[in-house]
């Protein structure tokens, strides 16, 4: 008697999404069975933007995502999805003209979760959206792209008594040993012998433990003939302010509120580091990092001191709460030295960004026309909001002092916060090539789907596509 054969392995059930714009959605109902198009209309499902439907298909699900009206398309919206669908993986039909890389790297950023220092952590059951529709390189790409914005995200969310100077030091030089760069650290009073005495002045105050230093990094990129790497010369600048009490202008309980996230330009310089070095750019890279902590103690800088700074200009301290564009003065006289042929500094500089135009549109300075022009095109085409801000040449005289050669807190008549920082900052960049300041926030302060409540990295996608077209 012939043996029976055996059973054909059971199919796994499909979980799909299907991505629809707000034309799409009659038409596809339309092509459903009678009670599937029934349920989607009762739940009304038109397609609008984060709209989400789930039902059974096939033994496995179909999750109905609305992009809203196509000129309005944005694919940061499939971030939403990896916290509101059920486990498993997931294929994606939509309009094959949409950039799958962008989705894919949307929907790992909505993934995201920071449980560090919960205890009882319950292992999340992943979900994972199919990439068997992208090739090997663009695999790499979107893992380079989201393993730099979950390094930033990671640096600033951890709390200050983990994120001191060291721990910023630490991870430049896991950065570095990862893409075999060269690092150097300046620490503590041998700033004052290597001529960095504003990043000294701010963080003397804090314990030897976490005393200030300055982080350089250099990189060149893997290729056959060295002499292919000639230009153009990147220095990327970073505000690395672990913890900001006001030093003895002190803040209120609310003002510190959110300070560990102080550092967030030393993180995002970090993370943008990683996606150039990842990508093997052919540019020659330096990566400046001032990191302090502005503590108090009998030996902080106070207001009314006049303090050095390495490019040889005198300070008149009229606010010690001012004290990142001092750090940053430092850097951005080192950065000057190497020639460069663009630098960019990044800094949780001014609330006064913020009341211009809020937590999620960053304000950005430079006064390279060209420059400027790209960087608006890069943040259209990434959907990564940036603002120019201008560099109002008539507040300039608000940075004068009596005693010194300018002061750290411009005269109140000028108002203008961020664009007076900025203009600070201008006095200390390079003259060569272009520079431009981002005044950052890192931060949601509001949770929504694929968001949640802290760290965010800002401008990574729009300067890295800016670079890569140099």
């Amino acid at each position: 008697m012939p043996k029976p054969l055996p059973n054909p392995p059971a199919k796994t059930p499909e979980n799909i999404i299907f991505g629809l714009f707000e034309d799409e959605v009659e038409a596809a109902l339309s092509a459903l069975e009678v009670t599937q198009a029934t349920f989607l209309r009762a739940k009304g499902f038109t397609g609008k933007a984060g709209a989400l439907v789930a039902l059974p298909l096939n033994g496995g699900l179909a999750a109905w995502f609305g992009l809203g009206v196509r000129r309005a398309y944005n694919p940061l919206c499939f971030r939403a999805l990896a916290g509101q669908l059920p486990s498993g993986v997931w294929q994606l039909k939509i309009d094959e003209g949409l950039d799958r890389k962008a989705i894919h790297v949307a929907f790992q950023l909505g993934a995201y979760v920071f449980d560090r220092y919960k205890a009882g952590k319950v292992l999340r059951e992943e979900v994972r959206l199919d990439a068997s529709d992208l090739d090997a390189k663009t695999r790499e790409a979107v893992a380079l792209e989201v393993s730099a914005h979950d390094l930033v995200r990671d640096l600033v969310n951890t709390p200050a008594n983990d994120m001191g100077p060291a721990e910023i030091e630490a991870a430049a030089r896991t950065l570095a040993s990862e893409f075999n760069a060269q690092i150097s650290v300046i620490t503590g009073d041998e700033l004052l012998r290597e001529n960095f005495p504003a990043v000294h002045a701010v963080g003397r105050a804090a314990v030897e433990a976490r005393a200030p230093r300055f982080i350089e990094i250099d990189w060149t990129p893997q290729v056959e003939d060295i002499s292919d790497v000639r230009k153009p010369v990147i220095v990327l600048v970073g505000k690395g302010v672990v913890f900001d009490t006001g030093g003895l202008n002190l803040k209120g309980g609310a003002g510190m509120a959110l300070m560990k996230k102080d550092m967030g330009g030393a993180a995002h310089v970090l993370g943008l580091a990683r996606l150039i070095m990842g990508a093997n750019l052919r540019v020659r890279l330096h990566v400046l990092i001032s990191a302090v902590e502005n503590a108090i103690s009998g030996d902080a800088f106070r207001p009314g001191d006049i303090i050095a700074s390495r490019a040889g200009r005198s300070i008149e301290v009229g606010n010690t709460d001012a004290e990142g564009r001092l750090i940053l003065a430092d850097a951005l006289t080192r950065a000057a030295e190497l020639e460069p042929d663009l630098t960019l500094d990044f800094a949780t500089l001014t609330g006064a960004a913020r009341v211009a135009l809020g937590p999620e549109v960053i304000p950005f300075y430079t006064d390279d026309e060209e420059m400027a022009r790209r960087l608006e095109v890069a943040a259209i085409a990434e959907h990564d909001p940036l603002w120019r801000m201008p560099l109002w040449a008539g507040y300039r005289d608000a940075l004068e002092s009596d005693i010194a050669d300018l002061r750290n807190d411009p005269q109140g008549w000028a108002q203008a916060g961020s664009v007076t920082a900025a203009l600070f900052l201008q006095k200390f960049a390079p003259q060569t090539g272009a520079w431009v300041h981002f005044d950052l926030y890192a931060w949601n302060p509001r949770g929504r789907p694929g968001f949640p409540v802290g760290a965010e990295a800002q401008t990574l996608r729009a300067v890295f596509r800016l670079i890569r077209g140099l």
